[in-house]
């Protein structure tokens, strides 16, 4: 047996919730502190845990990167695409070293799972382009200063 709770005649007609809705709306439109920027001129300010552009660390010229493809196994976008090849002296390096920063998801997988400490996540996030863009190996090398 279903029971109707009893409402008042202010609650039929919605006027407090209308009142109470409309005067929260009106406080953060006139007396909130404002959040736009002016981004050419403003930066907005991120944390050190931010995760932006990807980059691959390199010392004395050659990338940290042994191509183990664990980056691109456990990234869940599978926007990681390696091929691997063998230097004269049996070890391996990345060929090919490709990310889709459009499928990235920065989750930062990549970076943990690196057990050579390869691949990191820079501070960097201005990533505009105006077509899609898939950042090769030469172009995350260069970006090792970066941080």
């Amino acid at each position: 047996m279903l029971v109707k709770a009893k409402t008042s005649l202010t609650q039929r007609f919605y006027i407090f919730d209308i009142v109470k809705g409309l005067y929260i709306t009106m406080k953060n439109m006139l007396f909130a502190k404002k959040v736009t920027i002016q981004f050419p001129e403003e930066r907005r300010n991120y944390s050190n845990r931010y995760r932006g552009l990807h980059y691959i660390k390199a010392t004395n010229g050659v990338e940290n990167c042994t191509a183990c493809m664990l980056c691109p196994t456990v990234c869940p976008a599978e926007c990681i695409h390696i091929e691997a090849g063998e230097r004269p002296d049996k070890e391996k390096y990345p060929v090919k070293f490709e990310i889709d920063v459009l499928r990235c998801c920065f989750c930062g997988m990549c970076e943990e799972a690196c057990p050579k400490d390869a691949i990191k996540l820079s501070n960097i996030y201005e990533m505009t382009v105006t077509q899609r863009t898939i950042y090769e190996k030469d172009f995350l090398v260069e970006q090792r200063g970066s941080k």
